[in-house]
C-alpha cells in the first residue's frame, strides 16, 4: 500500500495546505529516500521524507500511511522525527543592523561587513 507524497505531506501538518505541498515537491524541496519527489510520487511506510518549509529542513520517515487531514496528535503518530535539533541562538550568526535612515553602506563599510562575515580573504 502507498500514497501520494503531497498528500501525505499534508495529512501529518508538515505543510499546511495541500496546494502548498505540491507546489514544495515542484520546486524541489521535498525528498524521498534522497531523490528529490514529484507530487504524486508514492511513498510507503519506512522512506525517509525530507521537507525543506519555512526556512528549515524536516526529516522525517514514514510509519503510517494517511491520506486524510488528521488532528495534530494522530498525525504525530504517523512519523518518526529525525530532524536534528536547531542550533542555540548564540551560534546563529547575527544580521547587521543599519540605522534607518543612514542609507546605502558605503564601500569600506561594505568591505568591512563582508570580512565580518568571512566572505572577504
Amino acid at each position: 500500500m502507498s500514497a501520494r507524497v503531497d498528500a501525505w505531506v499534508w495529512a501529518v501538518r508538515l505543510t499546511k495546505t495541500r496546494s502548498q505541498a505540491a507546489a514544495a515537491c515542484r520546486a524541489g524541496h521535498v525528498r524521498v529516500n534522497g531523490e528529490r519527489a514529484k507530487p504524486a510520487q508514492a511513498v510507503k511506510p519506512g522512506d525517509e521524507v525530507r521537507v525543506y518549509a519555512a526556512g528549515r529542513e524536516r526529516i522525517v520517515e514514514v510509519k503510517e500511511l494517511l491520506t486524510k487531514r488528521v488532528g495534530p496528535p494522530v498525525a504525530a503518530e504517523a512519523y518518526v522525527d529525525k530532524t536534528p535539533p536547531p542550533p542555540p541562538r548564540e551560534h546563529v550568526a547575527l544580521a547587521a543592523v543599519r540605522d534607518r535612515g543612514a542609507g546605502r553602506p558605503t564601500k569600506r563599510e561594505r568591505r568591512e561587513l563582508d570580512e565580518l562575515r568571512g566572505r572577504r580573504p
